[in-house]
Protein backbone atom coordinates (compact mmCIF):
# COMPACT_ATOMS: atom_id res chain seq x y z
CA UNK A 1 0.00 0.00 0.00
CA UNK A 2 2.99 2.37 0.33
CA UNK A 3 3.55 2.28 -3.42
CA UNK A 4 0.16 3.82 -4.20
CA UNK A 5 0.97 7.32 -2.77
CA UNK A 6 4.35 7.30 -4.52
CA UNK A 7 2.75 6.28 -7.83
CA UNK A 8 0.09 8.98 -7.52
CA UNK A 9 2.71 11.65 -6.73
CA UNK A 10 4.80 10.60 -9.70
CA UNK A 11 1.77 10.71 -12.00
CA UNK A 12 0.82 14.21 -10.83
CA UNK A 13 4.36 15.53 -11.29
CA UNK A 14 4.59 14.04 -14.77
CA UNK A 15 1.31 15.70 -15.77
CA UNK A 16 2.44 19.19 -14.64
CA UNK A 17 3.63 21.26 -17.63
CA UNK A 18 7.12 22.73 -17.32
CA UNK A 19 7.47 26.49 -17.65
CA UNK A 20 10.59 28.59 -18.08
CA UNK A 21 11.46 32.15 -18.95
CA UNK A 22 13.90 32.93 -21.75
CA UNK A 23 16.67 35.42 -21.05
CA UNK A 24 18.16 37.07 -24.11
CA UNK A 25 21.55 38.74 -23.78
CA UNK A 26 22.50 40.88 -26.79
CA UNK A 27 26.16 39.92 -27.14
CA UNK A 28 28.01 41.82 -29.81
CA UNK A 29 25.68 44.79 -29.60
CA UNK A 30 27.58 46.44 -26.78
CA UNK A 31 29.67 48.64 -29.01
CA UNK A 32 27.03 51.34 -29.23
CA UNK A 33 28.40 54.40 -30.99
CA UNK A 34 32.08 53.48 -30.49
CA UNK A 35 33.27 52.46 -33.94
CA UNK A 36 37.01 52.83 -33.37
CA UNK A 37 38.96 49.57 -33.46
CA UNK A 38 40.37 48.42 -30.14
CA UNK A 39 44.08 47.85 -29.50
CA UNK A 40 45.20 44.29 -30.25
CA UNK A 41 46.85 41.91 -27.77
CA UNK A 42 50.61 42.46 -27.59
CA UNK A 43 50.54 46.12 -28.64
CA UNK A 44 52.90 48.30 -26.58
CA UNK A 45 51.70 51.16 -24.36
CA UNK A 46 53.58 53.64 -26.53
CA UNK A 47 51.82 52.39 -29.67
CA UNK A 48 48.40 52.53 -27.93
CA UNK A 49 49.07 56.11 -26.89
CA UNK A 50 50.22 57.08 -30.41
CA UNK A 51 47.18 55.44 -32.02
CA UNK A 52 44.44 56.19 -29.48
CA UNK A 53 45.76 59.28 -27.73
CA UNK A 54 45.95 60.11 -24.05
CA UNK A 55 43.55 58.01 -21.92
CA UNK A 56 40.94 59.82 -19.85
CA UNK A 57 42.02 57.80 -16.78
CA UNK A 58 45.11 55.75 -15.93
CA UNK A 59 44.63 53.28 -13.09
CA UNK A 60 47.56 52.19 -10.94
CA UNK A 61 48.99 48.70 -11.40
CA UNK A 62 47.43 45.90 -9.33
CA UNK A 63 48.74 42.43 -8.49
CA UNK A 64 51.64 40.35 -9.70
CA UNK A 65 52.23 40.45 -12.61
CA UNK A 66 51.16 44.09 -12.54
CA UNK A 67 47.94 44.76 -14.45
CA UNK A 68 47.23 48.34 -15.44
CA UNK A 69 44.05 49.78 -16.96
CA UNK A 70 43.67 52.80 -19.19
CA UNK A 71 40.15 54.12 -19.74
CA UNK A 72 39.08 55.82 -22.95
CA UNK A 73 35.59 57.07 -23.83
CA UNK A 74 33.68 53.88 -24.60
CA UNK A 75 36.39 51.30 -23.88
CA UNK A 76 39.19 50.21 -21.54
CA UNK A 77 42.62 48.75 -22.29
CA UNK A 78 44.37 46.34 -19.90
CA UNK A 79 48.15 46.01 -19.84
CA UNK A 80 50.42 43.39 -18.29
CA UNK A 81 53.73 45.16 -17.78
CA UNK A 82 54.05 47.18 -21.00
CA UNK A 83 51.80 45.26 -23.43
CA UNK A 84 48.06 44.97 -24.08
CA UNK A 85 46.47 41.79 -22.77
CA UNK A 86 42.84 42.80 -23.40
CA UNK A 87 40.69 45.68 -24.59
CA UNK A 88 36.95 45.85 -23.93
CA UNK A 89 34.11 48.13 -24.91
CA UNK A 90 32.02 49.55 -22.09
CA UNK A 91 28.51 48.17 -21.86
CA UNK A 92 25.85 50.67 -22.84
CA UNK A 93 22.35 49.39 -22.02
CA UNK A 94 19.66 49.88 -24.60
CA UNK A 95 16.82 52.18 -23.67
CA UNK A 96 13.59 50.39 -22.75
CA UNK A 97 11.54 52.51 -25.16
Amino acid sequence: MRLLPIALSAALLAATPAQADTLTIPLGEQAGSVQQSLPKRGTSRAQVQRTHGEPTTRHAAVGQPPITRWDYPGYSVYFEYDHVIHAVRHHTPRSSN
